[in-house]
Formats: C-alpha cells, sequence, structure tokens
C-alpha cells in the first residue's frame, strides 16, 4: 500500500508552479455588526441562485417555511391593529356613554384574548418556521459537504501543488461553516424582516396616509446614516483584522518555534513586537468598535424624531376627529415596528453577503478540473510481474520550464533500480509519473506491456507500495497505522511485519504497546520511529513494486543498516524504484540511473559508474572523499 497523495512534498520546488496566494487575508475578516464590512462576494447573483439550486431539493420545505413566515408576519401585523380597537373601547366607554362611566368588559376581554391568541400563534409558528428552517440548511450544507469530499478525491495532485494547504482546508470547513450560518441567521430574519416591512407600510398607510407618509421619511435618512458611518467604519475594521492576522502570525511562530527562541535568547524581542502589535490592535479595534456601535444610538434618534413628528400631527388630527385614539395608538405601534426590521434588513445582508463569499470559494473548489477518468480495462489480477518502462517520456510542472524530454529506461520485474541526482533533478517526480499522480505531456510509461494511462489508477496503484521522505500517520493506534497497508492482514502478519522493521523493538517501551494512541502528528513517538512504521505498512501491503523515496533518511545510522537488510529481503522478487542521496545506501542495487535536469546521463551498477568518472564519480567523491580531505 502507498502513501497518501498529499505526502508527496518531496517535489522538485524549481520546477513546480508557484502556490497561490490564500484569498481572505486578515483583512477580510468576517464581521456581525450592522454596517460593519464583512467579505463580499465577486457575483452575488449567479452564487446565490446557486446556492439556492442546491435547496431545491427541499423545495416543498421551503414552500413550507414561506407560507409560515407570511402567516406569522400577518398575525404580529394586525396586533397592533386589534389592540387599537381596544383602546377605542376603553375610550368610548369613558366618554361616550352620557357622561356615565360604562366600559363594554365583555367586548373588551375578547378582543384582548384575540390578540393574545394572534400573537401566541404567531410565536408558534416562527418557531416552527426556524425548525424546519434549520433542517433545511443543515441537510444542504450536509450534501454540500458530501460533494467536496468527493471532488477532493478526484482532483489531480497538481491543483493540491498550486494551492495553499491551509486554503483548501479553509474552503472544506471555515467557509462551509459560514455558509450554513450565514444561511441560518439571514434567511428567516431576511424573509421575516422583508415581510414586516411590507405589512407595516400597508397598515400604516390603511390608517393615515398622512402619516405613513411622515413615517416614510425616516427610510431614506436611516439608509444615509448607516452608509456613512459604515464608511468611516470600514477603514478601521480593516486595520483590526489586519493586525488580527499580524499578531496570529506573531503567536504561531513564537510557538511552533519556541524551543529556537529560548536558544537564542530572543524572547525580549518576540516579547517587544508582540507589545507592539497588540497596542495598534487595541487603538484600531477600540476606533472600530465605537464607529459600529454608534450607528443604534443614530437609529434611535431617527426614531424618537419620526415618532414625535407622528404623535404631534396625530394628536392634531385625534383632536381634530378624523382619526380614532386606537389608531393614533396603533400607528405608533407600527411606527416602533418599522424600525426594527429596517436594521435587521441591513445586518441581515451583510452576514448573507459573507455566506455568499464563501459559496463562491467552495464552488470554485467544485469547478476545479478534475484528473481524467478512470477507464475500464485491467490487466488481470496475479498477472503483475513488475516490468516497467518508460517510452519517450515527456513532463513539466509548467510549460514555461521543461523538466522531463524523452526520458526513456526499463526496470525488469525483481531488479533494484536507484535514481540518483542533484535537487530538481526530476527523480521524484518519476515516480510521480509511475503513480499517476501527474498525467504525462508525452511518450508513455507501461506496467507489463499494458499503458498505464489505460488502467484505473486503483488497478495501477493496488500494485504499488510507497515509502516517503515525509512520512504520514493517522490518529489511531500504531496496530492501525501498520495495518493501514493491510486491513484485513491478521494480527501474526503484523507482528511479523512490525519485527521484521524493528518497529517491535520500540513498541514495547510504550505503555500501551501497539494499542498506544498515535496523532495525525505521530506525537508519542519520533521521527525515525514514524519512518520505520511507514516501512511496515509498505512491508505488510506486500507490492509487486516497491518505491522508496528516501525512506530512512530519519533514523540513525546503526538501525538504517537492519533496515536496509530488512529492505533488501522486501525488495527480492519485487521491482524496486530507490530515490536516495545519501549514496551508501544504494550501492546494491541493480541499476543505478544518474538524473540532472530531467534526463538520465548516466546509468550503470555503483562500480562501472566508478569507473567511469562521470557525474555519478563526482557525487561520490563529494559526499565521501571531500568530508575525509577536509578533516586531514
Amino acid at each position: 500500500m502507498k502513501e497518501s497523495p498529499d505526502s508527496t512534498q518531496a517535489q522538485e520546488d524549481l520546477h513546480r508552479p508557484p502556490v497561490s496566494e490564500t484569498r481572505g487575508g486578515p483583512g477580510t475578516g468576517r464581521m456581525t455588526n450592522v454596517g460593519v464590512p464583512m467579505e463580499r462576494s465577486k457575483d452575488f447573483g449567479t452564487t446565490s441562485r446557486r446556492l439556492m439550486l442546491r435547496m431545491s431539493q427541499e423545495s416543498v420545505l421551503v414552500l413550507l417555511v414561506l407560507v409560515l413566515a407570511v402567516t406569522s408576519v400577518t398575525l404580529v401585523v394586525l396586533g397592533p391593529r386589534i389592540l387599537g380597537h381596544a383602546t377605542d373601547v376603553v375610550f368610548d366607554g369613558l366618554l361616550r356613554r352620557n357622561g356615565v362611566n360604562k366600559i363594554d368588559f365583555s367586548k373588551l376581554h375578547n378582543i384582548l384574548w384575540l390578540a393574545l391568541l394572534l400573537y401566541v400563534s404567531s410565536f408558534c409558528l416562527a418557531y416552527l418556521q426556524s425548525y424546519i428552517m434549520s433542517g433545511v440548511v443543515q441537510r444542504t450544507m450536509y450534501q454540500l459537504r458530501q460533494d467536496v469530499e468527493a471532488k477532493l478525491h478526484r482532483l489531480p495532485l497538481s491543483y493540491i501543488d498550486k494551492n495553499s494547504r491551509g486554503d483548501l482546508l479553509s474552503r472544506v470547513t471555515n467557509d462551509i461553516d459560514n455558509i450554513a450560518q450565514s444561511l441560518q441567521q439571514s434567511l428567516s430574519g431576511l424573509l421575516t424582516s422583508l415581510l414586516t416591512i411590507v405589512g407595516v407600510i400597508v397598515m400604516m398607510f390603511l390608517i393615515s396616509p398622512i402619516l405613513a407618509l411622515i413615517a416614510m421619511l425616516m427610510v431614506p435618512s436611516s439608509l444615509i446614516t448607516m452608509k456613512q458611518i459604515a464608511s468611516r467604519s470600514k477603514k478601521r475594521f480593516i486595520a483590526q483584522w489586519m493586525h488580527t492576522g499580524k499578531l496570529n502570525g506573531l503567536v504561531e511562530e513564537a510557538f511552533t518555534g519556541h524551543a529556537i527562541v529560548k536558544a537564542f535568547g530572543r524572547q525580549g524581542e518576540v516579547e517587544d513586537r508582540f507589545a507592539a502589535i497588540n497596542e495598534e490592535l487595541h487603538d484600531a479595534s477600540f476606533g472600530a468598535q465605537f464607529m459600529s456601535g454608534a450607528i443604534q444610538p443614530a437609529m434611535m434618534f431617527i426614531g424618537n424624531l419620526n415618532y414625535v413628528a407622528i404623535a404631534v400631527v396625530g394628536g392634531v388630527r385625534v383632536a381634530s376627529g378624523s382619526l380614532g385614539l386606537g389608531d393614533i395608538q396603533a400607528f405608533i405601534q407600527y411606527s416602533r415596528l418599522f424600525t426594527a426590521p429596517l436594521t435587521q434588513t441591513a445586518s441581515m445582508m451583510n452576514v448573507l453577503q459573507s455566506g455568499i463569499a464563501s459559496a463562491e470559494r467552495v464552488f470554485e473548489l467544485l469547478d476545479a478540473q478534475e484528473q481524467s477518468p478512470d477507464v475500464e480495462s485491467h490487466i488481470g489480477d496475479g498477472l503483475v510481474t513488475g516490468r516497467v518502462e518508460f517510452v519517450n517520456v515527456g513532463f513539466s510542472y509548467s510549460k514555461e520550464t521543461p523538466l522531463i524530454e524523452d526520458l526513456s529506461l526499463v526496470a525488469e520485474p525483481g531488479t533494484t533500480v536507484a535514481i540518483v541526482g542533484p535537487t530538481g533533478a526530476g527523480k521524484t517526480t518519476l515516480v510521480n509519473l509511475l503513480m499517476r499522480f501527474y498525467e504525462l505531456d508525452s511518450g508513455c510509461i507501461t506496467l507489463d506491456g499494458h499503458d498505464i494511462a489505460k488502467m484505473p489508477r486503483r488497478d495501477l496503484r493496488s500494485n504499488i507500495g510507497m515509502v516517503l521522505q515525509d512520512t504520514w500517520l493517522f490518529g489511531g493506534t500504531i496496530r492501525e497505522n501498520i495495518a493501514y497497508g493491510n486491513p484485513g492482514a491478521s494480527e501474526d502478519q503484523i507482528m511479523a511485519v512490525a519485527k521484521a522493521t524493528y518497529v517491535d523493538r520500540f513498541v514495547h517501551s510504550l505503555p500501551d504497546g501497539y494499542d498506544t494512541i498515535l496523532s495525525d502528528e505521530g506525537g508519542s513517538v519520533s521521527a525515525g520511529e514514524k519512518q520505520l512504521l511507514t516501512i511496515a505498512r509498505a512491508f505488510l501491503a506486500d507490492p509487486t513494486i516497491l518505491i522508496l523515496d528516501e525512506a530512512t533518511s530519519s533514523v540513525d545510522t546503526r538501525t538504517e543498516v537492519l533496515i536496509q537488510k530488512a529492505m533488501s529481503a522486501l525488495r527480492s522478487k519485487r521491482t524496486s524504484f530507490v530515490i536516495a542521496h545519501r549514496l551508501s545506501t544504494i550501492r546494491d542495487a541493480d541499476v543505478i540511473l544518474m538524473m540532472e535536469k530531467g534526463r538520465i546521463v548516466e546509468q550503470g551498477s555503483h562500480e562501472v559508474l566508478l569507473a567511469r568518472k562521470g557525474p555519478y564519480y563526482e557525487l561520490y567523491q563529494s559526499q565521501f572523499l571531500a568530508p575525509a580531505e577536509e578533516i586531514m
């Protein structure tokens, strides 16, 4: 069994395309206050329609949510009008009974019970609406996560290499979570607020068109005020998140390099830098929070001015008899009810913008070009002998920088092919092409005469085992990590492999032995011990073709000698490709390929290449003789 493609980081950096910068840096942090700048989408309309299309599978429930929202808002909007009738009943009872105070309490009770019924019914409908909407959003996000997970497995390794790993993780986790939260917070709230605004406007015009026009004057003034404050706070919030990013970067850097900082005595410098950035963050945050906090008082001030105008004009109309006391009471309630949805709508639009921006990033991932689809043909079970041939192979990570051109070689079954050369020569690229992590630009690679480009990747890789320089362990027990190479292996097979690779030697020193839980970073074992575990994993897979990419780089010299013996046994009757910088590890290889700039400049056995005194001889001299001369 081979390593995960994500662990093939030993690429030739000189030839790899530049990694794209992570979008949404410190200056694009998301915020939740009204008027606060949040991450904006590039194409709000297209992305929102695409997101809504994903929710179309829940169209019946979405329609039900709409019906519940309309009904709930209608009941809430009718409430002040009904309470106005109750006021009229009291007013009429006190003033219009020939001087005798007589209130119709029976009618008053009926009106009050009706109002209570309306508000209770509205609450129940709103609760049901929120419950159904939560289910719709979470099921949609569940399917979106499923699609993203499936997409990641269909992406070529070149896409992973061209994009920041942190950015990809952010799209899969943070962005999807932000979409869910944004939709959850904004859709129901936005729908309810808009319906409330429409309903309140209708009721205000039914009561008094003149007072309604006065109330409507607050809309443009409120929008202008929010825009002015938001524009002033935007720069301060950008500065806040920029300084937050700097502070987080400094803390992460100091934490991960804690030992180095202490070793060089730079704690004081780190503390001074932290204090300076923290001071800048304090000043920026204070200004940003103060400005954004000014929105609510400003809106209340405008609302109070509007209230005074309505009260004065309404009082005059009540005194003239053109408007009832209950009507003016209901209108004042509507004017108050009109302010809150306006503020909430502005806030929800900000939240929705942030969610749509995250949706764009997720959809970009879903729209990324996938690796070429597999064909249905296969080479048959148990028929692979391990003959590998590269025929006029051409490949480059970018068209501007050629790497491998017209390369041909043959690895016979059971032979060990060692690949050496300077950094960037194309060594790891060869095995990545054999694994079909990348597709060829020209030529072909065959396995037992079958073009691997016409083989399903699963069939191809099931015959290949990889041990890479960059080890990878998952969160689980040591036993489970070894069995990753062959999930169906018996306990006896696992123990035999552990002893053969000298894993058994250090496992017994651990408190829980083979049941010791490892983190994804293998925290309880050393780098060399992690390397032994990955070698044991490859042993257990029992592959036809073995790829060893600096497989013993993290182990000590004594253990390396033992591992070399074990790997010699493992390589018997298998085709092996060994990438090594330490030439002492590949002296016994059947064929050594000396690569430079994507070409094989020499090939032959260790003795033959030394006798030629070419590039391999010079490399050998630099490793063994030059250090000896310096010591002398």
